[in-house]
């Protein structure tokens, strides 16, 4: 399986539709403070089945919809897709080639998975990632606060940490 792409609608700090193309490689997100970069990895948590508000820095899974600004109003709901490529291989959703995983939740009425347009348990998204050795939780999305814990740790603990990732 390949991350292929992300799209953001009204997660967080982004008020519109918004794509990230996941290239072949590593890919990091870099920018200045304030532009959103931690925002792109909990979208990606989130899609994955990430259930704690508190680990996607909010005090309801409520907080994850774009709550407007000063020149935009907030909105009611919030959605990320998440495209992926199966390489050939079958998966929980029977199809060969490329997956569409998407979340969306609207307030006062709760989240709801999709996978490949037909709605889906949050269960069947969570076994998706399992088989796939991946999840909200993997050790190979690095965020902010250990970067810096991977750039000071002695040569035996990077190298556990980075052999865990791959």
């Amino acid at each position: 399986m390949k991350f292929k792409q992300i799209d953001i609608n009204c997660f967080k700090s982004f008020p519109d539709q918004i794509s990230f193309p996941i290239d072949k490689g590593l890919t990091g997100i870099v920018g200045p403070n304030g532009c959103g970069k931690s925002n792109i990895v909990e979208a990606l948590k989130w899609v994955m089945g990430e259930t704690s508000a508190k680990s996607l820095r909010g005090a309801g899974m409520e907080d994850v919809i774009f709550n407007g600004t000063s020149d935009r109003p907030s909105k009611n709901f919030c959605e990320v897709t998440l495209k992926l490529d199966s390489d050939g291989k079958k998966s929980i959703s029977e199809n060969l080639g490329n997956i569409e995983v998407r979340r969306r939740l609207e307030k006062d009425k709760g989240s709801k998975y999709f996978l490949n347009g037909k709605e889906v348990r949050a269960k069947d998204i969570h076994i998706l990632f399992a088989d796939l050795s991946t999840g909200p939780h993997s050790p190979s999305m690095v965020s902010q606060g250990r970067v810096g814990n991977l750039i000071t740790a002695k040569p035996t603990d990077r190298r556990a940490i980075l052999e865990e990732a791959a």
